[in-house]
């Protein structure tokens, strides 16, 4: 499996960005959970954490096409240190506003900062690498890559988080996603000669997210994200009923590591079948994989239950960013790509909340039956949908 990658480290600069990518990425990982448990072991209340955490979400979904917009036209060199400084004083606050006990309404207005300054990374390092290799077959195994990347961060990140706010300080994984994200970020912008070029002003007419194709992806991505934010509550809830809280952060990477190795199994492969039916029966296989959490009640079962439910995950994340580079001009690809973190970012605060109240008032196995329901509506979206992406820009290199 992993011949195919080799060859995509050649070109001068490729190790760099792709360290201060990773590096970067990690709080996307680390934030959402790191909030729930610093402000549920404050207050007690998980239908608190997860709102907070919604609303940083929500925030973050609907600044993301801005700031992508941003970076095409003016580089990412230029735009992102500023979103940084303020992220990083925003998170800051988040964290001293809980720990002085303030109102809640003061979690929700720190928040909606620390969303609206988070920077997409893992949309910026896409476009490095469709600067690259874009019309040529490595672009496939470069997304792949980068899968398998993003589920590292979300193998490594909820445990670590988890570790360091039970077992150290409840502030200490908010304290380290902050420094990753100054450093990994900062790092990324001062590598100006792999950045894609910057777009002219006359070309900034007109948006992504008005290309069917990527919309339909786009309310995909949505459903998606309520899985995923969903299941990260709820799994922190489901191992706080087993008297073992820490273990949330286990049970998420078993999660993200059963995407990591699908991830590297699907990027190592030439595909004869297109993108769109590959997108199709990824889906299919992630609403079937998550059915049996609903029914688990035991931590080690429910570790290799959510192992096996992950493994749709990269392939449809790889399928969906695949589809929408062919989809989108190249001049608004950064933000074609933040559009479906965008819908993510929606999803996962929707799901947060969701789950937070379902998991409060019935139980976190209730609240597994929300994330087996989102799968379910992403299955629909995306058959239903699907002939929006028999386009000769969505054609799978195989087709060409």
């Amino acid at each position: 499996m992993v011949g195919p990658y080799k060859g995509l480290f050649e070109r001068p600069g490729v190790k760099a960005f792709v360290l201060a990518g990773l590096i970067g990425r990690m709080p996307m990982s680390m934030q959402g959970i790191g909030i729930i448990l610093l402000i549920s072991t404050l207050t007690a209340d998980y239908a608190i954490a997860g709102a907070v955490s919604a609303v940083t979400n929500v925030a973050f979904a609907i600044a993301a096409p801005m700031s992508g917009r941003l970076v095409d036209r003016f580089g990412q060199g230029r735009v992102i240190p500023p979103f940084v400084v303020v992220n990083a004083f925003a998170l800051a606050a988040l964290m001293l506003l809980a720990g002085a006990g303030l109102p809640d309404w003061t979690f929700y207005a720190a928040g909606l900062i620390v969303g609206a300054t988070s920077l997409s990374i893992g949309s910026m390092v896409r476009a490095r690498w469709s600067v690259l290799y874009g019309g040529s077959g490595r672009l496939h195994t470069a997304f792949s890559f980068e899968s398998v990347a993003d589920e590292v961060v979300f193998v490594a990140g909820p445990a670590l988080v988890t570790v360091l706010a039970t077992v150290v300080n409840p502030y200490a994984g908010l304290i380290v996603a902050l420094l990753c994200m100054v450093a990994g970020s900062l790092a990324l912008a001062a590598q100006r000669g792999t950045q894609p070029p910057v777009r002219e002003a006359r070309q900034t007419s007109g948006s992504p997210i008005l290309i069917p194709g990527v919309a339909m992806l786009a309310c995909v991505s949505l459903a998606l994200g309520a899985i995923f934010g969903s299941v990260d509550l709820t799994t922190v809830a489901f191992a706080e009923e087993h008297g073992a809280k820490a273990a949330s952060g286990f049970l998420l990477a078993t999660f993200a590591g059963g995407s990591m190795v699908s991830g590297l199994w699907f990027g190592s492969r030439s595909w004869r079948i297109s993108l769109r039916a590959r997108f199709v029966r990824a889906l299919a296989l992630f609403m079937v994989g998550l059915v049996p959490i609903m029914f688990i009640d035991s931590l080690w079962v429910m570790a290799g239950a959510l192992f096996l439910a992950g493994f749709a995950i990269s392939p449809t994340l790889i399928t969906a960013f695949s589809l929408t580079e062919r989809l989108v001009p190249p001049a608004l690809l950064t933000e074609g790509m933040a559009w479906i973190s965008t819908a993510i970012g929606f999803g996962v605060a929707a799901g947060a909340w969701a789950g937070g109240h379902i998991t409060q008032e019935y139980g976190s196995s209730s609240a597994y039956v929300f994330s087996v329901a989102a799968a379910a509506v992403a299955v629909v979206v995306g058959i239903g949908g699907s002939g929006l992406l028999r386009l000769p820009e969505a054609a799978s290199p195989s087709e060409s």
